[in-house]
């Protein structure tokens, strides 16, 4: 009888509890929901219109809706190429409301509300905001947390200002210059592979080669070398499992998935991925083993690169207890390399493979680019001298990156109520530009804003569109990349190498599908027929 006792007790306990976190979570969602509201119903009376959202997932159901039809209609051929319209297949929803509430708008994901801006004026606004309240979209950053941390990338406020203080001047354009040999060094390996893989066809003077994966090999190596010290040999492991994760992490829409019920209780990373775990771990592992062994060469050694950097910029933010300080500092330096490791590499290979393509389908710029670098290049390999006489290469790249940036979207977040203009963004609203659309928009790029015309950049950006703010491919702001110089710089080297090697076109087995992986990138490659000149 006692134990029947206990047990309803048990029982009547276990309910109490079960109905008092449901309770608690269920009005923290409504408030949650509440604010959401607000924030949507301010931005309404302020004329920003949108797509009516539901109750609870928001424009969500929507958006599957689109993505769905469009997924059913998609296809590519060789006019897409030229046209090079893919935003409205990899991101429908957005292009569909654009046509539907012009370039600014509101929706809604779950309990996240968000601000499309894709007007001339609101980005400028952003460009000229000087401010730490508008940060990175905390939800996103929390999902990509196992590729990029807390680094200088994905940190707001002081955080942020203090990491960029110490990362900032080993990319100052003084010392980008310095390393153009080191970028040469790198890529030429792959040349000679490249060439001796045409030679081995007996009887055919040409080779179908897939670049993107060489391509990626090269700009490792450079980032390794030149800011960790070591070689892509050392790394590769590291690089091979950053690859693996970026695939894990994107499997699902990580951008506007939905935000709600769960992710308040769960919070937003997702559990039961052990993969995605599993490979976090072991690429913090590998990393911390690298820096380490960078500790033990240093001692005694006074060379500055960013590795040493970063070591000392984590032993004077570390504060506390000896525990603490020891988990700050590793925190500390594991999150901005795995920051600078994947962005550092990643961005520059695939922009290099979108130029190769654009390329093999314009030959008339390849020829004037190797007229260009064999004229102010010696033997026609780029120096610390000749990088910056080279315009028409400069020109080329410029443009691949107006049709094809590899990062789609630049993002903030108000952390506080914030004006932009004549509008005021509410605290919590997520601003997204769609980079590709605003780099393709024919009321700031003229009508050819769809064809590849590198001539428009020929006197320079501020002569290129209606709006020289609207040329945003590498972010904006304050939190314009810090890569910019380098990779612009490594840009310039690899371009000017392959094209003054070797005349190319695409090869039949190409498949034209861009794909977006946190970057916009080849889903098959990119692969082209080599010819050596």
């Amino acid at each position: 009888m006692e134990s029947l006792m206990m047990m309803e007790t048990a029982k009547t306990i276990w309910w109490i509890i079960v109905i008092g976190v449901l309770g608690l979570g269920f009005r923290i969602y409504g408030k949650a929901m509440t604010e959401q509201w607000r924030m949507r119903r301010r931005l309404t009376m302020q004329g920003v219109k949108g797509p009516p959202p539901s109750l609870f997932r928001g424009n969500v159901p929507e958006m599957q809706r689109i993505e769905s039809q469009t997924m059913i209609n998609k296809h590519y051929s060789g006019d897409n190429i030229i046209a090079h319209d893919y935003t409205s297949s990899l991101f429908p929803y957005l292009d569909h409301w654009q046509k539907q509430y012009g370039t600014v708008y509101t929706y809604s994901t779950g309990m996240k509300q968000h601000l499309y801006a894709n007007h001339p004026e609101v980005v400028k606004e952003l460009n000229l905001a000087n401010t730490l309240n508008l940060g990175k979209v905390s939800y996103v950053t929390k999902r990509l947390k196992s590729i990029l941390g807390c680094g200088v990338i994905t940190s707001n406020g002081p955080h942020w200002a203090h990491q960029r203080r110490i990362i900032a001047p080993e990319f100052f354009l003084d010392k980008v210059k310095g390393m153009v040999g080191l970028v040469v060094e790198s890529a030429m390996p792959m040349l000679s592979k490249w060439e001796e893989m045409v030679k081995s066809r007996e009887g055919e003077t040409f080779c179908d080669i897939r670049v993107d994966e060489d391509l990626r090999a090269v700009s490792a190596d450079v980032i390794s070398r030149a800011c960790f010290g070591s070689s892509f040999s050392k790394s590769k492991e590291i690089f091979s499992k950053l690859r693996c994760l970026q695939k894990a992490i994107t499997h699902n829409n990580i951008l506007f998935s939905l935000n709600g019920f769960t992710d308040i209780v769960f919070g937003t990373k997702k559990h039961g991925n052990g993969n995605i775990e599993e490979l976090e771990k072991h690429i913090e592992s590998l990393i911390w083993e690298t820096v380490k062994e960078r500790e033990k060469e240093c001692v005694g050694d006074h060379k500055k690169d960013l590795m040493q950097l970063i070591l000392e910029g984590a032993m004077s933010s570390c504060d506390g207890s000896l525990v603490d300080k020891a988990s700050s500092y590793k925190s500390f330096v594991v999150d901005n390399c795995k920051s600078i490791y994947f962005a550092g590499h990643e961005t520059s290979a695939v922009a290099v493979s979108w130029c190769i393509m654009l390329l093999a389908l314009n030959p008339s710029w390849q020829t004037r680019i190797r007229d260009e670098v064999l004229s102010f290049c010696k033997n026609g390999i780029p120096d610390i001298d000749s990088i910056s006489s080279l315009k028409t290469v400069t020109m080329v790249i410029q443009e691949t990156l107006r049709l094809y940036p590899p990062a789609a979207f630049v993002s903030r977040e108000a952390l506080e109520d914030t004006k932009l203009g004549n509008l005021v963004v509410p605290k919590g609203v997520c601003i997204w530009i769609l980079i590709p659309t605003l780099h393709r928009d024919p009321e700031i790029w003229g009508a050819d804003a769809n064809e590849f015309r590198p001539e428009r950049f020929s006197e320079g950006v501020s002569k290129a569109c209606k709006y020289p703010q609207s040329f945003v491919p590498f972010g904006l702001g304050t939190r314009l990349c810090l890569g910019k110089n380098f990779g612009m710089m490594e840009l310039k080297v690899l371009v000017s190498l392959i094209v003054s090697r070797f005349s190319f076109t695409l090869s039949p087995t190409y498949q034209h599908s861009p794909v977006f992986r946190m970057l916009v990138e080849p889903q098959h490659g990119v692969v082209i027929r080599v010819i050596p000149n």
